[in-house]
């Protein structure tokens, strides 16, 4: 279906103003939250059809745009197979810059995430006049052994003021010792080191800074794609808990670790909140007598209403009450008062 008009100025509503006359978004538009992309709708099927009506009435399957940035569309496929099953794909294009908490790569598996970005006039600087892009914690060599990316920043280092390739691996290629020559012709530091300036201070560093080229790569997982927060939300059928993972809008979950640190501390009503009244908490009547569930206060084992008490305990409880129920067995709630 094509896009739907405005009655007033017969032009495309804001939901529908990348759509094309075929209902499908057309590439190169800029594509924002919560427009559609595309505008399928599909019969109501039932068994009997309504008296009186020639077509079946038309039921919306809309495809929409979930993003918190804008994205713009850069290419869209239609195939179809022998039955005329119909399939759309769209690829979308956005550009980003690098943030906190994106996830970074050289390519001797030394990943990490960027924690801190600095303005260029507060970066440290070598006495040539050379800024790092970025700066990488030593703790990440030792237990690693990332040799090989050390002898990458080394011949990489030599192999620029040589203009020449070197084989840095470690095992064969280009020698530690005929590298570190190289960089002592070229009046550097044999062992790749440089004096560095604080850009905040002006003074120099306490130490020699082990500082040269290396080959970093983006990798896809970026924080805009991770991040997820929830107050209140969407709950599974079943045990009516919140519904699980970021694309389902879910609920952060108290693991069984988190829950034992609790335990640890004695923070008893606060596990009863995460457990219980921020998950399923559920209203119950229980008989005192028999122990069985009750309904509307009257218990239907005893068929009387005078020892009915009514309490919360989480849905999933009753839900295992009931399954154990059908399996014949019988599970009883002993009541006592606060006062006993």
């Amino acid at each position: 279906m094509g896009p739907m008009l405005d009655a007033a100025t017969r032009k495309p509503i804001w939901r529908h103003n990348i759509l094309d006359a075929d209902g499908i978004c057309s590439p190169g538009e800029r594509v924002e939250n919560k427009q559609v992309l595309v505008n399928k709708s599909m019969p109501t099927v039932t068994q009997t059809p309504l008296e009186g009506s020639t077509q079946p009435a038309l039921h919306l399957h809309l495809s929409f745009y979930k993003g918190s940035t804008d994205s713009y569309i850069e290419k869209v496929m239609i195939s179809s197979n022998a039955e005329d099953a119909f399939l759309i794909k769209i690829l979308l294009r956005q550009t980003r810059r690098p943030e906190i908490g994106d996830k970074f790569s050289s390519r001797h598996g030394q990943k990490g995430v960027c924690g801190l970005i600095v303005p260029q006039e507060d970066m440290p600087f070598c006495d040539t006049g050379i800024c790092p892009d970025i700066i990488m914690n030593p703790h990440g060599y030792p237990s690693r052994m990332t040799v090989g990316k050390l002898i990458e920043l080394l011949a990489g280092k030599a192999g620029v003021l040589d203009g020449r390739f070197h084989y840095g691996t470690a095992f064969g290629g280009s020698k530690v010792k005929d590298v570190c020559e190289d960089l002592i012709r070229y009046g550097y530091n044999y062992q790749g080191k440089d004096y560095v300036t604080s850009g905040i201070t002006g003074e120099p560093l306490e130490a020699y800074i082990y500082f040269g080229p290396v080959y970093y790569q983006k990798l896809k997982h970026m924080v805009l794609d991770k991040m997820h927060a929830r107050a209140r939300g969407p709950r599974a059928v079943l045990t009516r808990q919140p519904t699980e993972g970021r694309s389902r809008d879910g609920g952060l979950r108290l693991g069984e670790m988190e829950r034992d640190c609790l335990i640890g501390y004695g923070a008893s009503m606060l596990l009863l909140e995460r457990l219980m009244i921020s998950s399923d908490a559920f209203e119950v009547d229980v008989c005192g007598q028999c122990g069985l569930l009750g309904y509307s206060g009257w218990c239907h084992y005893c068929k009387s209403s005078c020892h009915v008490s009514s309490l919360r305990i989480p849905y999933a409880c009753k839900l295992l009450f009931q399954e154990l129920q059908s399996m014949n067995i019988i599970p009883r709630l002993k009541l006592s008062r606060y006062n006993e």
